[in-house]
């Protein structure tokens, strides 16, 4: 009885390792709301770009491949990532999320593991959480899986619909969200898996029919639950996790946490 205990505790800690999972970042955004010549992920956060914590926390998660989706200011972002080991396709034109995936395609045209999609402004993200987003995505053989996570002011975020058994059944975001779902109070982080040979056929299905005018990847899900594709999603439990910095108070909230976490390293 040990040993069948032993084996399968061992089974669930080499469950990453067996699988193939490629990490996408999105970092091509503007930022405009930074008032800065810097582009958006090179701002620091506790002496390191905010980017750079981010890739810290995907290769602590066990996962090697890490794509950076680039766009504005792109040389200055290559130039600051050279060492870091990453691979970079270009968002010429920003055109949304799944259009930003889309500009990876050709690597992952022939690839078929997971594909871990996050973004490149969120610092606090911890490795702990992809590894728990991963594991259940992998134990749940979801087609996609989603990091949610419940904020008392989610002004901002995409919301979380569930249908009446409690799955996941589309995420709407603010612009387009009704007053009612407006009140839902459960968020989109931005950190997805998805099955690749799964993805890439839904990304092109996507349509630009929204207020904002462009390519949302959170309408993948949508697609999924059309085609009855299992879709899971695993509850944040600590909520800054998530926080995305698109302002110099953003930046300045986050660096007021990051430190705090620091100091409190062994």
């Amino acid at each position: 009885m040990a040993s069948f205990a032993v084996k399968k505790l061992y089974q669930k800690n080499r469950i990453l390792q067996n699988r193939s999972i490629v990490a996408i970042l999105l970092a091509a955004g503007e930022g405009v709301r930074m008032k800065s010549g810097l582009a958006k992920v090179l701002h620091q956060v506790s002496g390191r770009p905010m980017v750079q914590w981010v890739i810290s926390a995907v290769r602590e998660a066990g996962v090697e491949r890490i794509i950076l989706v680039i766009g504005h200011r792109r040389e200055m972002v290559r130039d600051a990532l050279r060492d870091e080991g990453v691979e970079f396709v270009v968002q010429a034109t920003q055109r949304g999320t799944a259009h930003a995936v889309l500009q990876a395609e050709a690597i992952l045209r022939d690839f078929s593991g997971t594909v871990l999609v996050l973004c490149g402004d969120v610092p606090l993200l911890r490795a702990r959480t992809i590894k728990d987003l991963l594991e259940l995505h992998h134990s749940s053989n979801a087609m996609a899986t989603v990091l949610t996570a419940e904020l008392a002011d989610p002004a901002g975020y995409g919301r979380i619909v569930r249908d009446s058994q409690g799955t996941v059944e589309r995420i709407v975001e603010e612009k387009d969200a009704t007053p009612q779902e407006r009140r839902i109070r459960e968020v989109n982080s931005g950190l997805f898996c998805f099955q690749a040979t799964a993805l890439l056929p839904a990304l092109r299905e996507v349509r630009a029919d929204n207020q904002q005018g462009e390519y949302y990847l959170t309408d993948v899900i949508s697609i999924f639950r059309r085609d009855n594709r299992r879709v899971a999603a695993l509850l944040c439990p600590h909520q800054e996790e998530i926080l995305g910095v698109n302002s110099r108070e953003q930046l300045s909230f986050v660096e007021g946490i990051m430190k705090n976490r620091l100091k409190k390293r062994p």
